[in-house]
């Protein structure tokens, strides 16, 4: 069998084709006629059909067993949804990819949504990616740690937990535990002493020989064994110890192990959630109010309670909600990978060819199920519980967001509150390091994966100048904007603009977007009050020349200093970064075909990047590890200036 993760898996070349056709304005009979036009050159199999607009831009992906049969359905508009309905009608191409069979239609189906992010299907938006425990297997003494993102490191992998907090934590405990290391290998090498992690019990420094690789692996066994849910053995094993050494006198070993005992303890008394006899499992729950769907997961891992996250997709108006949660469980595994057993509160229509894909995935068996009795049960309930509860939050906050944008639009004359709202501040130290940044806020919060920063580079822009470094953000951020997406379809132009800064930021900004024969997008400039501090009163400068405060209790102008708080913390972040980049750049970095080692090596040879720029042809051979070919490339990029 072929790697189920293998993002080659699917060859689109040889499966998929497309077939065009229609008039570029939305209409319902052009769609229905793109879609029989479709329909012709259907086989009746497996696999996955992407509706796109004039555009070529992806509307909606669906699979199917048959995709003839399917497809056809589209033509049957009185019986389609008004949600499919206006997805017809703005359908004028689509393309269609062959499968073996439904099981991997349906994988393909939710790697393309995650890729295309169609407004059509239910999406589960979260930028997050989850966090791991890694425990590798690269090293005589293998390394405890966080893990993000794409694993490729050899070792074995401990997760979902349901955030970095709760990794941390956990991740605390096992070091006090297990007295495992957390250095990195290079760190590693180089002592010759004990580090602080050892002075405090949280390592037993290997690094110095303070314990063997036998004694290590026995401390990676148990760590192991606790991970994977054998807690009692670990406990039974360290307390056996524990009294051996109290009647060998050994006190002081005694206490050491009485103190990793209690680290054991604290883990398993911070289980606020009973999963004995559960296993490996993910429980999820789904609540639906007022239009919006919650979905409460819980992540269960050797019936010890890893976290809990709660979340809230997009696009499900319309939708029957056992359809959001199958969508939601195949989005949510693109990127986790599978327990053993998956507990959900309903069951779905497609409940046995899910878990058959989710098998397919994973490598081993998943069984979906609705548990009815114990504690399996229980849990379940205390999901459902945690769903509802989670939900009505959500309400409760979007109610009060949605009245602070009504006030904001009230505020700034907007004829409508503000969909999309973006917050700009430079941050320099005399004109060094400088960049712009951009934060986005919308109805459900900020929009942090739209998030962006602008490096100064325009040589025309003087050092320090917050004038120049404003133009130049504005001129390359709608200059782009109005080129890219001149009819404003993408959702991605403001409603509103707040700039941290006085009327000299604003009218820098606003000659920008003059120029680009930009009129209709409000500009608020957003000046700190007198005394430079929250207690301050803001002054709001608007274009018309306008400026005003708000009373120092009015919730909306708490929201806009948040607004404010939230762009210069990330400018500011994003400056440091930058900064310390910076210092740690050498100018053999500007030298073509020179990498790190070779950099090391002249460094290491010559003293200084001044000497080795000074150094005759004849003195850069002798350097170690450059040959006579890059001793010739840096001589000449030195000299031929």
């Amino acid at each position: 069998m072929s790697d189920p993760n293998s993002p080659s898996r699917f060859n689109e070349e040889k499966a998929a084709y497309t077939v065009r056709g229609g008039t570029d304005a939305p209409d319902l009979e052009a769609g229905v006629a793109a879609i029989r036009n479709v329909l012709a050159t259907l086989p009746v199999r497996p696999g996955v059909y992407r509706m796109q607009d004039a555009r070529g831009d992806v509307l909606y992906v669906g699979k199917a067993r048959a995709l003839k049969n399917r497809v056809a359905n589209y033509t049957q508009v009185s019986r389609l949804s008004k949600r499919l309905q206006r997805m017809v009608s703005q359908t004028r191409s689509m393309t269609i990819v062959t499968t073996n069979n439904e099981a991997e239609a349906l994988l393909l189906e939710a790697q393309l949504i995650k890729r295309y992010r169609p407004p059509y299907n239910v999406l589960l938006r979260d930028d997050k990616s989850f966090p791991f425990i890694l425990l590798r297997a690269d090293h005589d003494f293998p390394r405890i740690q966080k893990h993000r993102g794409a694993r490729r490191a050899k070792g074995n992998y401990y997760g979902p937990f349901a955030s970095a907090g709760s990794v941390t934590q956990t991740l605390n405990a096992l070091q006090k535990l297990f007295l495992l290391r957390s250095c990195t290998d290079s760190f590693f090498k180089t002592r010759d002493r004990p580090c602080l992690l050892h002075q405090i019990k949280r390592c037993s420094a290997p690094c110095v020989g303070r314990i063997d690789e036998a004694g290590y692996a026995e401390l990676v066994g148990d760590a192991k064994d606790f991970l994977a849910g054998k807690s009692t053995k670990v406990q039974a094993k360290l307390g056996e110890q524990m009294t051996a050494a109290a009647e060998n006198m050994d006190f002081e070993l005694a206490a050491v192990l009485r103190d990793r005992l209690k680290a054991l303890t604290f883990i398993q008394g911070s289980q606020a959630i009973n999963a004995d006899g559960v296993g490996d499992a993910d429980v999820f729950a789904l609540a639906c109010k007022e239009g919006t769907i919650g979905i409460q997961a819980f992540f269960i891992r050797g019936g010890q309670n890893w976290g809990h996250r709660s979340f809230f997709p997009q696009h499900t108006s319309d939708v029957p909600e056992d359809e959001v949660l199958a969508s939601f469980l195949m989005q949510f595994y693109e990127e986790v990978p599978p327990p053993r057993n998956v507990f959900v509160d309903r069951e779905l229509a497609e409940g046995d060819l899910l878990g058959e894909a989710l098998a397919e995935r994973a490598g081993h068996k998943v069984a979906l199920s609705v548990p009815q009795r114990g504690p399996r049960r229980r849990l379940l309930e205390q999901a459902t519980r945690n769903a509802v509860e989670a939900l009505d939050r959500r309400n409760a906050e979007s109610t009060t967001q949605a009245k602070l944008l009504r006030e904001v639009a009230d505020l700034f004359e907007l004829p409508e509150p503000p969909d999309r709202i973006e917050v700009y501040d430079n941050s320099h130290i005399q004109g060094t390091a400088a960049l712009g940044a951009m934060v986005v806020a919308g109805p459900e919060g900020f929009r942090k994966g739209q998030y962006r920063k602008f490096n100064i580079r325009n040589k025309d822009t003087v050092p320090g100048d917050d004038f120049g470094m404003m133009r130049e953000v504005f001129a390359r951020r709608f200059g782009r904007a109005q080129a890219e997406d001149p009819d404003r379809d993408s959702g991605e132009w403001p409603d509103l603009v707040l700039i941290d800064g006085g009327r000299g930021q604003l009218n820098a900004a606003r000659e920008v977007l003059e120029d680009l024969g930009i009129e209709d997008v409000c500009l608020v400039g957003v000046a700190k009050g007198p005394h430079h501090g929250r207690e301050g009163r803001e002054v709001f400068h608007l274009m018309d020349g306008r400026e005003f405060t708000l009373p120092v209790n009015a919730p909306v102008l708490f929201y806009l200093q948040r607004l404010r708080d939230e762009v210069h913390r990330f400018a500011i972040g994003a400056h440091r970064q930058k900064r310390a980049k910076a210092m740690g750049a050498s100018p053999l970095d500007e030298v073509p075909g020179i990498g790190p080692a070779r950099k090391k090596g002249l460094l290491m040879h010559f003293g200084t990047a001044k000497a080795v720029r000074g150094a005759s042809l004849a003195d850069l051979q002798k350097a170690p590890g450059v040959s006579a070919a890059v001793a010739q490339q840096v001589y000449d990029f030195y000299h031929a200036r």
